[in-house]
């Protein structure tokens, strides 16, 4: 008879403990090809998308079958703050898992609660799950809260004026700032760049490192994500997959145009 399994142990929530930076990637695309070809290029850990991306929960299970041979930590956005999709997600054993658009300690309560089983939450008991390797962790449901890690997105002028606040909720890990969101609510969607967006972010960075909460970020500037972990930030995002995608598609076409729609060498056919 074989011997019960151990609890499965969340590297990146321990790297958040520590203090160590993390770099990772955006993985936007559903299946586990690409998932898995991320997760060997030797980052951190890799962002698998339910929110914004052709993603869904049920792609979700494969993916993280897909990145489990590899270091890379995955973490799991969910396409709300629902308990419902917080319980699938865990249950396909991801440990740790992103929440958008908290906008109030009481959001971030609900999100927390959604983690735990009772008495301290109202996560859903199932046994032969994936998260307990088919019910191979014998005390998975005593001990499961012990390596599950929840981060909290605040993407919003209102939700930055109150971070302190949803940061400090007993069962949130770490903070993720995001700027897309964070520059529409300031009335400049879609210039993150824009001078008034980027003091907001390091306000924001600054203001959760005061209180010793691990921040995190995704941006595609390079120079931007540098300051950003030299302001604070212990898990930073510097790339997506489909951007990535593109711009080594246009760069090949480019390296080519001349040659498109030029005739061959004289005597040549096509």
């Amino acid at each position: 008879m074989s011997a019960p399994h151990p609890l499965p142990p969340n590297g990146f929530k321990r790297a958040l403990a520590e203090g160590r930076s993390q770099i990772g990637i955006w993985c936007t695309l559903p299946g586990g090809v690409t998932a898995e070809l991320l997760a060997g290029t030797g980052f951190d850990w890799i962002l698998l998308d339910t929110e914004h991306a052709l993603t869904d929960l049920p792609d979700i299970h494969g993916m993280l079958q897909a990145v489990a041979a590899s270091p890379v930590a995955p973490v799991v956005r969910v396409q709300e703050n629902s308990a419902v999709l917080i319980k699938r997600a865990l249950d396909m054993g991801a440990l740790t898992l992103m929440v958008p658009y908290v906008q109030s300690p009481e959001e971030a309560e609900a999100a927390v609660r959604a983690m735990r089983y009772a008495p301290r939450g109202i996560r859903g008991l199932a046994g032969l799950t994936r998260a307990s390797r088919y019910g191979a962790v014998a005390d998975y449901i005593a001990r499961a809260e012990e390596e599950l890690c929840l981060i909290v997105q605040v993407e919003t002028a209102d939700a930055v004026a109150r971070i302190e606040e949803i940061a400090s909720v007993d069962g949130v890990d770490a903070v993720f700032i995001g700027p897309a969101d964070l520059s529409a609510s300031m009335g400049l969607a879609g210039q993150t760049g824009h001078p008034a967006v980027v003091a907001k972010i390091e306000e924001a960075i600054a203001r959760l490192r005061a209180i010793g909460k691990p921040s995190g970020i995704l941006t595609l500037d390079l120079d931007f994500a540098r300051r950003c972990i030299g302001l604070g930030t212990r898990f930073t995002a510097v790339g997506v997959d489909m951007a990535l995608l593109r711009r080594a598609a246009l760069g090949l076409a480019a390296e080519f145009s001349g040659f498109s729609g030029s005739a061959g060498p004289a005597g040549e056919d096509g």
